[in-house]
């Protein structure tokens, strides 16, 4: 199943069916996609297997380590803090492309050189850029209060603190980032037209 902008993890209710999973057929496996986090040539997916508690009451090894050796990825807070390598374990996984689906992907979200030339309405944009300018007022704010509460906590009570919360800094990064460039081209647009048309 997916979970979208959060990461790759199981919660209480995952853990509970991918136990009746496996109940009913030993080999089940959990697969966990985020399809907001996964950029081009990089998919954030994971697997999943649950512990077996009375099994580990006894003193056997839930995972079969001599294959994972080398192969396990570091895992992420947000996963840790939701029962990672308590309740369930993850699993290597990798995934492979051929070079037509390579080149599908590429091309799925990929814009004409003509919309490049295309104006905005000029109200429309004025209004985008206030509404921008004022989200980005917040989020400086947001980021220097979080200045603030870093430099009063230790590192790893500020980091338990802040999983699953907005980043400010890098809304901030990518709100500046876009502003800069719908700027540019509509200045860019609005110059061509005039020299051209």
């Amino acid at each position: 199943h997916s979970h979208p902008g959060f990461g790759c993890w199981l919660s209480n209710v995952d853990v509970n069916t991918q136990q009746s999973f496996e109940q009913l057929n030993k080999r089940s496996v959990a697969v966990v996609v985020d399809p907001v986090q996964s950029v081009k040539g990089k998919v954030v997916i994971d697997a999943f297997r649950c512990i077996n508690q009375q099994a580990l009451m006894f003193g056997h090894e839930p995972r079969q380590t001599t294959s994972n050796v080398g192969h396990l990825n570091k895992p992420s807070v947000q996963a840790l803090v939701h029962g990672l390598n308590r309740h369930y374990y993850s699993m290597p996984i990798s995934y492979r492309k051929n070079e037509l689906e390579v080149q599908m992907l590429s091309n799925l979200h990929k814009k004409q050189w003509t919309e490049g030339l295309q104006l905005r309405d000029f109200e429309e944009h004025s209004k985008q850029n206030q509404a921008t300018m004022k989200a980005m007022v917040e989020l400086a704010k947001s980021y220097n209060k979080l200045i603030e509460e870093e430099n009063a906590t230790d590192a790893e009570k500020f980091k338990l603190q802040n999983v699953g919360k907005l980043n400010a800094k890098k809304h901030l990064e990518k709100e500046s980032e876009e502003l800069m460039t719908s700027n540019i081209v509509q200045t860019l647009g609005t110059m061509l037209d005039t020299v051209l048309f």
